[in-house]
């Protein structure tokens, strides 16, 4: 079972809509913030970028869907354990639990306390918003946890947007709380290879989301 902190502060609901830019969140004043990912978009990725061209759009799109789809329920598992619902693993597809079970024994060994999970967060500092997956103690220090998946698994210097992300997150749960959060922990569930455990502070990576951010300005002008 895991421990859940008692907290005395409110993070408002957001909004959800869309630009021709990407998505934005509106908080309760009406301010649109754009989201760290969209913001992180304007990041070059030619591998990506090459395979698109490779299989064709419409087979891109396809696949994109599908990922988002699983993306989307491993998330959900992975926040329905850590609020210790017993059921879990009900209705999700064999891959989902998979690739939860890849996980599981970290979850169970290295995190706990949780604060918030699916948070939604923005700051007025770094003009944007986004929702985080999870904060809570990993190695007993309060983290900002993000859960990825993949096909294979990634090198540390092909992954700097995600980094990036959850440096974002954290300054954001500063501004929203005042609670200070130094660490950042991405956990990738690797369909083909071992489950991969990267942890950042968030010092070394926020100055160069900073510069994605004004660059993502310069673009869009938001």
């Amino acid at each position: 079972m895991f421990d859940h902190a008692k907290l005395n502060h409110y993070l408002e609901d957001l909004i959800v809509d869309s630009r021709e830019y990407g998505r934005v969140y509106i908080n309760d004043k009406g301010i649109e913030f754009p989201s760290v990912t969209t913001v992180l978009s304007v990041l070059e990725n030619k591998g990506l970028d090459e395979w698109r061209k490779r299989v064709g759009e419409e087979e891109a799109n396809r696949v994109s869907k599908i990922a988002t789809v699983r993306g989307e329920a491993v998330h959900k598992i992975f926040e329905d354990y850590l609020n210790n619902d017993p059921s879990y693993q009900k209705g999700h597809m064999p891959a989902t639990v998979s690739s939860f079970l890849q996980l599981k024994p970290i979850l169970d060994q290295r995190v706990n306390n949780i604060h918030h999970q699916e948070a939604p967060l923005y700051s007025k500092y770094l003009k944007c918003a986004g929702r985080v997956d999870c904060i809570a103690e990993f190695d007993g220090k309060l983290s900002i946890i993000d859960f990825k998946t993949s096909k294979r698994e990634k090198e540390k210097s092909y992954i700097s947007s995600y980094f990036m992300q959850t440096s974002a997150y954290a300054v954001m749960y500063e501004e929203r709380t005042g609670i200070s959060v130094s660490q950042i922990v991405i956990l990738i569930s690797v369909d083909d290879g071992l489950p991969q455990v990267f942890i950042e502070k968030r010092d070394d990576h926020i100055k160069n989301f900073m510069r994605v951010r004004k660059n993502f300005f310069s673009k869009y002008g938001v």
